[in-house]
């Protein structure tokens, strides 16, 4: 009981672990709030807040918190969302990209060897030279 005092009195009345929403927060969470004028927001922290707007939430609280308009959290919400549907539909072991693979490995040796024989002929025709005088 008393480290669990202490542990609010040390973070200013908070509880060690909470947010001051009352959440706890997810691993490597970034600072909460508004930005600062002419502050970017990473793609990281879009993240964060479109996750916990897929956890429920509520945009207005949210829009308060953070200094923004709903519309534009919607618009961060709609292309997560729709980025999910594209990485969902990328088909693992698609036969013609491991076609395609092999074809662009079997390219690389054989340029490869093309370059040595070329480098061995010319060593040749230098010896060659140096013969004939």
């Amino acid at each position: 009981m008393t480290e669990r005092r202490n542990e609010k009195d040390a973070m200013g009345g908070e509880e060690r672990g909470r947010s001051p929403s009352g959440a706890t927060p997810i691993a490597g969470e970034l600072q909460a709030g508004p930005l600062p004028p002419n502050g970017r927001w990473s793609p990281r922290r879009k993240q964060q807040v479109v996750l916990r707007m897929l956890r429920g939430e509520p945009l207005d609280a949210l829009s308060r918190e953070l200094g923004l308009e709903v519309y534009k959290l919607e618009l961060w919400r709609e292309k997560a969302l729709g980025g999910i549907g594209t990485a969902l539909k990328a088909r693992e072991g698609d036969p013609l990209k491991t076609e395609l693979d092999r074809a662009m490995k079997k390219i690389g040796e054989l340029s490869m060897e093309v370059e040595l024989l070329r480098k061995r002929c010319e060593a040749k025709e230098s010896l060659q030279r140096r013969r004939s005088r």
